[in-house]
């Protein structure tokens, strides 16, 4: 069982309330460092912070992942793309994190997923010389990290039946075969934030949602608790502005140019039995794919955009029909049978927190930025979700230069464990795959209610235990935490119709105080 214990990981209620009541008691309470903003990169500056031996408080408007963290691809990249536009260091660096997660601090979360890229009669020979040249390299990437091939294992070329038999809806006619190769991906991203969240908790951090940040300073912030409308001040030695694409928001002289990366969803009955993620390649453009993810709860991802996203920052951004029709048509150029509009069961967008800089979103560099205002406000922008814990050490070596070195490539996330341990644990394989060694606990629930152990919606894996473990340990304080970010039923309309009921009962239920 892993070091941490669910009682000193524990987020709920409970602990929100007297946490939040003891951080803002006096005017005497100064902690070492505020963290704002609990994406992945706010959560994991949260633990960096904790671990090295610092008091922290962090906090969000809204809850865990809320923002760009639950909208990504759900995939840990190795910096292939990276590589392929001259950015050396930071396709290293994203190699170097993707194998830190699945080695380290969450292999329960991420595992190796197959690839397929098709090579249809739109993939030009020498395209194909180019894209075999490049997983090649990406190997490189892998060796270069010190990810063993038990791990990921290397590229090589598919005859057009193994493509076939990968990818069933593929159209046959003139298929000369495939590449396959493998990358990191996540059982869900927001489970991820969450159980960095947890690890922070565990470490003596205060993680605190619903609290929102209306003004920083150098030395603190005025917050306003969401739930009771209550303003308080929280006072520091340093704050980290880790609030994504609203960090301009808060902070003078941070200019940033999100842009909007759009997926569908579909069953995945669509894709006739799809047992690999695959790479299609976008009709006239250079090295440039759309994703298809299976997500093992019957439900596909098909992604993504990169689009300016001018205007004002939604707490929630809306795909565009264009969007949708243009992963459609990509995708489409390589089926058999095209998947139509109505069979988009669901559709979500993410925003990328870009620095501004000149020319088309998709060619900004994903390089994170550290930035320290006038009056000390450390701000983390820019990343991906693979490098948080990277972009997260970075923030806290900038704020606090005289600090322990960072400890958490090296700390395993609430629930992690070595596979042989994880395969060897007496609960069902999907939990495993989500709650990593708490999995048994999970199933332990049905002795206080079997109905625990039924499925939320028909159809769907997610069972009420861990609607019930949301609430008690994992910080859901309401249907839209329960539902959009603990687990994902949220994205299909319906589905979040059909498991309204059950979330409501979770609410109610008795919590375990933490």
């Amino acid at each position: 069982m892993n070091a941490i214990t669910p009682v000193r990981s524990s987020l709920n209620a409970a602990r929100r309330e007297r946490e939040l009541a003891e951080l803002t008691a006096g005017p005497g309470r100064v902690v070492d460092v505020l963290v704002v903003g609990l994406g992945a990169t706010g959560a994991g500056v949260a633990l960096d912070a904790a671990s090295r031996g610092l008091s922290v408080a962090a906090i969000d408007a809204h809850d865990l992942a809320f923002g760009t963290s639950r909208w990504s691809s759900k995939l840990i990249h190795g910096g292939l793309r990276y590589l392929a536009s001259g950015l050396v260091d930071v396709a290293h660096e994203s190699a170097v994190e993707r194998g830190v997660l699945m080695r380290n601090t969450a292999p329960h979360l991420v595992r190796a997923l197959p690839f397929v890229m098709p090579l249809t009669p739109m993939v030009s020979r020498r395209a194909a010389a180019i894209t075999r040249a490049g997983l090649i390299a990406g190997d490189g990437l892998r060796m270069a990290a010190r990810t063993p091939r038990t791990v990921l294992p290397g590229p090589r070329r598919l005859s057009a039946v193994e493509t076939l038999r990968l990818a069933p809806a593929l159209r046959p006619y003139g298929l000369r075969g495939g590449f396959l190769s493998w990358d990191g991906q996540l059982c869900d991203d927001a489970r991820l934030v969450t159980g960095i969240a947890r690890t922070a908790a565990a470490h003596g951090a205060t993680i605190l949602t619903r609290c929102r940040a209306l003004t920083l300073s150098g030395d603190g912030a005025l917050v306003r608790d969401e739930l009771t409308g209550t303003e308080h001040t929280i006072r520091a030695r340093r704050v980290i502005n880790a609030a994504g694409v609203w960090a301009g928001g808060l902070v003078d002289g941070v200019a940033l140019r999100p842009s909007r990366g759009t997926h569908l969803v579909v069953r995945a009955e669509a894709l006739r039995g799809l047992t690999a993620g695959m790479h299609v390649p976008i009709p006239g453009a250079r090295s440039r794919f759309i994703l298809v993810l299976p997500q093992g709860d019957g439900r596909v991802y098909i992604g993504l955009t990169d689009e300016p996203a001018d205007g004002p920052i939604p707490d929630v951004p809306t795909p565009t029909e264009a969007e949708i029709g243009f992963l459609l048509d990509t995708l489409d150029s390589a089926l058999d049978v095209p998947i139509k509009r109505a069979e988009v069961i669901g559709a979500f967008a993410g925003l990328r927190p870009l620095l501004d800089a000149d020319g088309a979103t998709a060619d900004i560099s994903r390089k994170h930025a550290v930035l320290t205002s006038a009056d000390g406000v450390v701000t983390i922008v820019g990343g991906k979700l693979t490098t948080y814990r990277r972009m997260a050490e970075d923030a806290v070596d900038a704020a606090f230069p005289d600090a322990a070195p960072s400890r958490t490539a090296r700390i395993p996330l609430v629930g992690a464990a070595p596979q042989r341990e994880l395969a060897g644990l007496n609960a069902p394989r999907r939990l495993v795959q989500r709650y990593g060694t708490e999995a048994p606990l999970l199933t332990a629930l049905a002795r206080e209610d079997a109905t625990l152990l039924e499925p939320v919606v028909p159809g769907l894996p997610v069972i009420g235990a861990e609607l019930a473990w949301a609430v008690r340990h994992e910080g859901a304080l309401d249907t839209s935490d329960l539902l959009d970010r603990r687990t994902r039923i949220g994205l299909v309309t319906a589905d979040r119709e059909a498991a309204g009921p059950a979330a409501e009962a979770a609410l109610r239920a008795p919590a375990e105080v933490g």
